[in-house]
């Protein structure tokens, strides 16, 4: 989808054709800083439909100089127009007092566990704290969150997002990261997978799939932010179409892997992609969809609402959209949800709901993960309609 920008000098466009049906990606800024409110250079990247980088698209010039875009908190063209939050507007603190620090980011609930990346290189596993939050659990050497290396027992992967497939952690917990910390100029955008069933205080991946040279570069702290998994048999049955092969998604045409797809938000532009990763370390890129947000901080998948969630942060005023597979095969934009109205603009970049066990008078809990730990608190809770 062509992104619908907000010029803010005067320029006379030149056009350059581009193939039919391609898609072109709007960036704001350098691709080297998250964009805030403040005027910053554009530039236009087209893809083909399955997410395969064709080429960059000059801007015109202008009197003024070069092209440039204030962000807007959206870039869609055809979404629906964002409404309120569904569910309660108030929203309570779920930790303790400078518990986490800064850099909390991506969250997954599984039933009484919470699981919680953190920027660092650290992994956390939460349990209840008795008053509807969350605190790190005292067993298995969790208390302080475990250090998280590479398969080669080095580096700290800059943590961002963290799922589990239908297997449960007993499957491995799965981290998404946009670098290694030893290296914070260089993109590294992976995959990792972590045997969490140990005592040990430092986690070393089992597996990694570096999916960096198979998609667009982008800045080194603009890459993956949020990951999550929906399981094969959803996708198959809601028509799911493989842009790999231009067909219906087929599980059984790919090696073992998770039973399930990986789908994976880009902080720098916004995309979505799905990518199914096999037991043996290979990959295919099979969806690229546009998240129609500046960038997309987290990703949830609901199984109560057969919806994925696309999160961003206070760059986009802490929007939220829910997507499904509509007729075309592919994931659309169905819901447009602006931030619970008592919720400030926090710097947002983890967001998990309840299971369906928890809905009470038709509203469950969902988490926010502030990276900024404003006010010394890292957790929120609120509540969505079940």
């Amino acid at each position: 989808m062509t992104a619908a920008p907000v010029i803010t000098s005067a320029a006379s466009a030149a056009s350059t054709a581009s193939t039919m049906g391609n898609a072109a990606v709007h960036r704001v800024g350098d691709g080297n800083a998250s964009s805030g409110d403040d005027a910053a250079p554009v530039s236009t990247d087209e893809y083909t439909p399955s997410g395969a980088p064709v080429r960059p698209v000059a801007p015109p010039t202008g009197d003024t100089g070069a092209l440039t875009d204030t962000p807007p908190s959206t870039l869609a063209a055809n979404s629906p127009a964002p409404v309120a939050w569904p569910g309660g507007a108030s929203v309570s603190t779920a930790d303790g007092s400078n518990v986490f620090g800064e850099d909390l980011s991506g969250l997954h609930q599984a039933g009484g566990v919470m699981w919680a990346a953190q920027n660092n290189g650290r992994l956390w596993r939460l349990i209840p704290n008795g008053s509807g939050g969350w605190k790190p659990d005292t067993v298995g050497g969790w208390a302080s969150g475990k250090p998280l290396r590479f398969p080669s027992g080095s580096g700290a992967p800059d943590s961002e997002g963290v799922t589990l497939t239908g297997s449960g952690a007993a499957g491995g917990v799965f981290v998404s990261s946009e670098r290694n910390s030893g290296s914070s100029g260089t993109s590294r955008l992976s995959v990792l997978r972590y045997d969490v069933s140990g005592s040990g205080t430092t986690l070393t991946a089992t597996k990694e799939w570096n999916l960096t040279s198979d998609l667009p570069s982008v800045g080194s702290n603009l890459g993956f932010e949020g990951v999550t998994w929906i399981p094969d048999d959803y996708l198959v049955g809601a028509g799911f179409a493989d842009a790999s092969t231009g067909a219906a998604y087929n599980p059984g045409g790919y090696g073992a892997h998770t039973g399930g797809v990986f789908f994976l938000g880009v902080e720098g532009t916004g995309m979505i992609y799905g990518y199914v990763l096999q037991d043996s370390g290979a990959f295919t890129r099979i969806a690229a969809i546009s998240g129609g947000m500046a960038g997309v901080m987290e990703l949830q998948w609901e199984p109560q609402g057969l919806r994925l969630w696309a999160v961003c942060d206070n760059t986009c005023n802490g929007q939220h959209r829910t997507l499904k597979v509509d007729t075309s095969g592919t994931f659309a934009v169905t819901a447009v949800y602006n931030r619970p109205t008592g919720m400030p603009n926090y710097n947002n970049e983890g967001f998990s709901l309840a299971g369906a066990d928890e809905c009470v008078n038709g509203f469950k809990p969902v988490y926010w993960a502030d990276d900024a730990n404003d006010g010394g608190h890292a957790l929120r809770r609120g509540t969505v309609t079940c």
